[in-house]
């Protein structure tokens, strides 16, 4: 019977003896390699496929930040646009002024306000008939839609034409804005800081 030993010696005979110890080595570093890359690899591999999860989930974070803090300073803008409702009755009195300032009279302008689906505001309504030549009406209406004041025409429509031209047009207007109430501003939910 053959013991290990003599089958050692006798594998350490053959010609291909030589090579038996680089096989040796190259089987204990494919070993190694398959070892790192299960352990370190793959693990590195998950940890940064994780850490850009993470990273794109902060940026998404951080620019819906951004623009709730771009939405609250434009709410901010347009609020401190908008009149207050005791300053309603005033801008009444400055729209016949200007129509005075401008030949056209507006013999019964109508005011009034009406409630919004938004809190702490209201929309204020001018109504009535305007008389005057057309230069006048034009520069009339270019006066309110370049206001300082948050203002627009809803409705415009000729009440009565004269014959000849130069004579005096009657126009039907509705003018409105909207009014925001004597509260605090409101604030825009879900606007982070």
């Amino acid at each position: 019977m053959t013991t290990m030993r003599d089958r050692f010696v006798m594998l350490l005979q053959q010609p291909f003896a030589p090579v038996l110890p680089w096989v040796g080595i190259a089987l204990g570093l494919l070993v190694l390699l398959l070892v790192v890359r299960h352990v370190g690899v793959e693990g590195a591999a998950y940890e940064l496929e994780r850490v850009e999860k993470e990273w794109v989930a902060a940026r998404q974070l951080l620019m819906r930040h951004r623009e709730a803090r771009r939405a609250k300073a434009d709410l901010a803008q347009v609020w401190a646009m908008l009149p207050a409702e005791r300053d309603f009755s005033p801008l009444a009195l400055g729209i016949s002024e200007e129509a005075k300032q401008d030949r056209v009279t507006l013999p019964a302008l109508s005011y009034k306000t009406e409630p919004t689906a938004v809190a702490n505001t209201s929309k204020g309504v001018l109504q009535g008939a305007m008389s005057g030549r057309y230069e006048d009406l034009r520069r009339f209406i270019y006066d309110l839609e370049t206001a300082e004041e948050f203002l627009f025409i809803e409705d415009l429509e000729l009440a009565r034409t004269g014959a000849a031209q130069g004579q005096t047009l009657t126009f039907n207007i509705k003018i409105a804005t909207y009014l925001r109430a004597d509260a605090p501003e409101p604030v825009a939910q879900g606007a982070g800081r």
